[in-house]
């Protein structure tokens, strides 16, 4: 796949929309509320699979170099963080929910809800196991699977839910008119 201007375009501003979701944030003790995932969801959504890709790619990429846009710094050794995972399930959420997207002959706001929660749930499986991992082998504090769920899932599922529900709405409204105008992704409609 060669990528246009606009396209590069489009991978980073969607990679600047995440980081600036990591800002926006009410501290919890271990996994913080964020924008991050709503921005990541519209990458998948606005973009397409191979672009909502890219452009979590490109936001996990520039982290991991050291600039201090996730959540809680940046740098190689953020891997080591117990919210990790979730930046990984950031990767999966964008391209399936792209690809899910790009799939549908009939863009409704239910479909789109389903959609958008594939997405969601592979963001809570990566982070959920990250979470697990992390606690247990390397911060050495024992944590078992089921506390690894509720911790990572219960105070956030909610506000989850509503952000998909109103991603779903706001893309119903806007896939249509972008599949239509073809200044997004590779639609056919």
């Amino acid at each position: 796949m060669s990528l246009k201007t606009k396209d590069m375009i489009l991978i980073a501003l969607f990679a600047a929309l995440t980081a600036v979701g990591a800002f926006i944030k009410i501290p919890t003790p271990v996994v913080p509320f964020t924008l991050q995932y709503l921005f990541c969801a519209y990458s998948g959504i606005l973009l397409g699979a191979k672009r909502g890709f890219y452009s979590q790619l490109l936001y996990l990429s520039i982290g991991l170099m050291g600039f201090p846009i996730f959540t809680n710094g940046g740098g190689i050794t953020y891997i080591f963080q117990p919210t990790f995972g979730y930046i990984i399930g950031f990767l999966l959420c964008s391209y399936i929910i792209g690809k899910l997207t790009e799939r549908l002959t009939k863009v409704t706001v239910t479909s789109l809800f389903c959609t958008v929660l594939a997405g969601m749930s592979a963001v809570y499986f990566c982070g959920i196991m990250h979470l697990y991992i992390i606690m247990n082998f390397y911060l050495g504090k024992s944590m078992s699977l089921k506390t690894a769920i509720i911790t990572g899932t219960f105070p956030f599922i909610f506000t989850d839910l509503i952000y998909s529900f109103l991603i779903a709405v706001t893309a119903a409204a806007i896939v249509p008119l972008i599949r239509k105008l073809g200044l997004v992704g590779e639609f056919s409609g």
